[in-house]
């Protein structure tokens, strides 16, 4: 038996070397004319028959046209990143964000990444990133170089200036409909991504970096922090009945709060602002990561003991997630039952079958999906149902919901930004209909009306092996509005300076504090 899982192992080893062996040497090399313009004809294929709301923001005629103009502008092989160049813009044309094509980029096999993190972190890692003003500032120094001060503008890496990098890989995505607030607000954080999708993962870079006038270029290389092992070494030695309790208390809070290791923060955090817990600030910081109900069951239960009469519900930066997740939250915030979507138009059952069900996987997998494919295909015979127009609909939360056995009854605050996408625009855009609520910051990056989601499968073009993401159901939230192709506006409009960054001062939180003194005394 050992020796059977021994061969199986250095074989899966030997595919995998083989396979990320095949995948970078197709980068380098240049795809023929004739297969370049099919894997055009392709993807506009799968988008028209798997996206269920193509033509939200583009009208099919200015579609065709772009996709045939780009077949015009092929007139030699190229390689898949230069193609990714090219047809990626057209795909964000659609101006759906979770519709996007991938950029063309290295693999590693596990032993090669595994290595890498051995190695230490990154050149870029060691430092956090933000664009204001069309300009890229270092705004968290965690290298070791000590030198380098918070505010640090920078002018180049390896010589690559980020603004023209940045406005470059804009064309490549979009956020929903016509807001700009999205990539404003994530560019900073893309930059890296940019950044090594052209040039690969390196060991070292050279920075050029400005602060106050004056102008210095540094190295910066990979490092390895050995004093953390160290630490945790040590912590191991005489450990007690109550360093145990303490342990399994602080393992449950990671498992539900959705512990972040790379960031070392939680997805989910409950603090009280004032000494008489009158103020709850719940921040959230994506909607996919941990167990959600104990947390939101315990968090409004000590809201509920605590008589904090204002709820600060932080949506700021965070990209989404789980619909069954922002469903539960709103089920406190609401003040009676409840329809939290829309139907959920889809292109057609097979679109679901295809596009979401059978894409994907091993062959091994793709056997047993083949095997249950009639029960699926049971279901979605009573789930999706086409009206007099001939359109196709898939119920999903489209019943009504009871309000939660302690619903949160005071005043609320919602803090938003363009960095706020998806899901947490979804239960934003339902929060928008109650008197209650208030909201803070920016636009956010995901539209009130909706957005195509759902299933998401990603699909790997024939001949340039690149992959598209696309949406399968129109997500529509309860309540909409009248303006088109914008996200949830704020009743009061806050933006966050490179001051306020760098100070940690949190101008949208301040403005919330100061409107509740104010009303006090009124």
């Amino acid at each position: 038996m050992k020796k059977i899982f021994l061969y199986v192992f250095i074989l899966l080893y030997f595919t995998q070397c083989s396979s990320v062996k095949k995948h970078n040497a197709h980068l380098k090399a240049l795809i023929p004319i004739d297969e370049l313009k099919a894997d055009v004809d392709f993807t506009y294929k799968k988008l028209q028959k798997l996206h269920p709301q193509l033509y939200w923001y583009i009208s099919k005629e200015e579609l065709d046209y772009k996709f045939d103009s780009l077949k015009s502008t092929i007139r030699e092989p190229i390689t898949p990143l230069e193609f990714y160049k090219k047809l990626s813009p057209i795909v964000a044309a659609v101006r759906q964000g979770h519709s996007y094509l991938y950029p063309a980029s290295m693999q590693m096999t596990k032993k090669e990444t595994k290595a890498l993190i051995k190695k230490g972190t990154g050149p870029f890692s060691q430092f956090d990133f933000d664009f204001f003003d069309n300009k890229l500032y270092v705004v968290n120094n965690k290298s070791y170089d000590k030198s380098i001060k918070a505010g640090s503008e920078v002018i180049a890496v390896n010589g690559i200036k980020p603004l023209a990098l940045i406005e470059e890989y804009n064309n490549y995505y979009s956020s929903d409909g016509y807001n700009t607030t999205l990539k404003t607000r994530t560019s900073g954080k893309r930059f890296s991504s940019y950044f090594t999708v052209e040039n690969g993962i390196k060991d070292s870079l050279t920075y050029t970096l400005k602060f106050n006038d004056s102008i210095q270029l540094i190295t910066i290389t990979r490092y390895k922090d050995d004093s953390i092992k160290k630490k945790e070494l040590k912590t191991q030695k005489g450990i007690t009945a109550l360093d145990r309790a303490k342990s399994r208390t602080f393992r449950r809070k990671k498992r539900v709060n959705g512990y972040n290791a790379d960031s070392k923060n939680y997805n989910r955090n409950l603090d009280f602002m004032e000494k008489d817990s009158s103020i709850a600030i719940m921040k959230i910081r994506s909607f996919n990561k941990g167990d959600f109900r104990p947390f939101y069951k315990e968090s409004f239960r000590k809201i509920e003991n605590y008589k904090s009469n204002t709820l600060i519900l932080d949506l700021r930066d965070n990209g989404g997630g789980r619909l069954n997740e922002i469903v539960d939250l709103y089920s406190y915030l609401v003040d009676s039952t409840f329809v939290f979507l829309e139907k959920s138009e889809v292109v057609s059952k097979s679109s679901l079958m295809e596009g979401a069900y059978f894409n994907g996987g091993s062959f091994g997998l793709k056997i047993l999906k083949t095997i249950y494919a009639p029960l699926l295909y049971s279901y979605l015979l009573l789930t999706v149902h086409k009206d007099d127009t001939g359109k196709s609909w898939y119920a999903t939360h489209t019943r009504p919901h009871k309000v939660h056995t302690n619903p949160f009854k005071g005043k609320i605050y919602v803090l938003i930004n363009g960095g706020s996408f998806s899901a947490s625009s979804l239960i934003s855009s339902n929060l928008k209909s109650s008197k209650r609520v208030t909201f803070v910051g920016e636009e956010t990056g995901g539209a009130f009306n909706g957005t195509v989601a759902g299933f998401m499968p990603v699909i790997k073009l024939p001949n340039s092996k690149l992959n598209i993401r696309i949406g399968l159901m129109v997500m529509t939230p309860h309540h909409k509005t009248e303006i088109k192709g914008h996200g949830i506006f704020p009743d009061k409009e806050i933006s966050t300076s490179l001051e306020d960054r760098l100070k940690e001062n949190d101008p949208q939180l301040n403005w919330i504090l100061n409107d509740l003194k104010t009303n006090k005394k009124n």
